[in-house]
């Protein structure tokens, strides 16, 4: 056999020729070269985001507290999306009902071209909801008020059923058996905190009290549920529905000197470190990165396509029960603030 190099014969050179040039265009495809450069180019120029639709402007207005972990998920889901659907975001919020109101109604004063609202108190944002829609601005509601988004007239809700989620969460007491749960509601008529404690008092079987705390005044609720605790020595587990009140829930636990688990709804980095830990069993998420993501991303779409998801009935997020088994994986996205 022959160490000579191949060479092919003169008449494949044509050929040859051929492919090369097939090649060569195959790199400037509608897949590449100048018109991927052309897109890039486009994308820059709209300041980076990924569509070239009009620079729309769409408010969200919450009824988060100052400084509250999980709202700062919700706004950065929010404002990503924003970022890349070429989208102006303007966010406000108050925990007083009355304030929510007016910071609604201040966004429909500036013509935004859509609007993201909680319904924590339902009824009370009736009537403002009803001067968004006679101004033509579409309207999603996010993370509480399902009951209600319908009804005023809203595209869809973007969130997790609170009974649905109360539920999972009693299954897993139960299954964990637990006997004795004390259920922390830290704002009073906040409907989404009464469906979740009523619907884990559904499923959980055994005792199951409720007790209200206020959730502005951390040092108190700490004191309310570490007497609770003193006081009822049959109770066996605590479930707090918020990533910050699981915290305070857990100085709580140590404060009574009792050994009671502690479940929550919502995440957070101490929850996260208590799944790892053991002093937290589970917690039952219902993802608010994708809440404020999917309400900008879906205003986006209805705006450019007239699309909306859901056929009428809300977009769920949750629930996802996490435990220890998660808790590596989780610790990441927590810290970079996206779970």
């Amino acid at each position: 056999m022959s160490n000579s190099r191949f060479r092919p014969s003169r008449r494949l050179w044509p050929v040859c020729a051929v492919l090369a040039l097939a090649v060569a265009a195959a790199g400037c495809s509608s897949t590449g070269g100048r018109r991927a450069e052309e897109a890039r180019a486009k994308a820059a120029a709209a300041g980076g985001s990924a569509v070239t639709t009009p620079r729309w402007k769409i408010a969200m207005v919450t009824h988060s507290g100052a400084g509250d972990a999980f709202w700062d998920t919700v706004r950065k889901g929010a404002e990503q999306a924003a970022a890349k659907d070429n989208i102006t975001f303007l966010y406000s919020n108050d925990a007083q009902t009355q304030n929510q109101v007016q910071l609604v109604q201040a966004a429909i004063d500036q013509k935004v071209d859509g609007l993201l609202v909680t319904l924590a108190k339902g009824e009370a944002m009736a009537d403002v909801l009803a001067k968004a829609k006679a101004a033509g601005i579409p309207v999603i509601t996010i993370n509480s008020g399902q009951d209600f988004s319908q009804k005023f007239g809203a595209l869809t809700h973007i969130g997790q059923d609170e009974s649905t989620a109360g539920q999972a969460a009693g299954t897993q007491l139960a299954a964990r058996g637990r006997k004795n749960v004390l259920c922390v509601i830290h704002e009073q008529g906040n409907v989404g905190q009464e469906q979740r404690c009523s619907g884990a008092r559904s499923n959980a079987g055994g005792s199951f009290q409720v007790l209200y705390v206020n959730g502005v005044d951390m040092p108190d609720a700490r004191a309310a549920i570490s007497a609770k605790l003193q006081a009822d020595q049959s109770i066996d587990t605590v479930l707090t529905l918020s990533g910050s009140m699981a915290a305070t829930g857990l100085q709580a636990v140590q404060d009574a000197h009792r050994q009671v688990e502690l479940d929550t709804f919502d995440l957070g980095q101490q929850v996260v470190a208590g799944l790892k830990s053991g002093s937290v069993g589970f917690a039952v998420d219902q993802q608010p990165y994708l809440q404020g993501y999917e309400g900008v991303d879906l205003l986006w779409l209805y705006k450019s396509n007239l699309d909306m998801l859901g056929g009428g009935k809300p977009v769920e997020t949750g629930p996802q029960i996490l435990t220890k088994d998660d808790a590596d994986a989780l610790a990441e996205y927590v810290a970079r603030g996206t779970r």
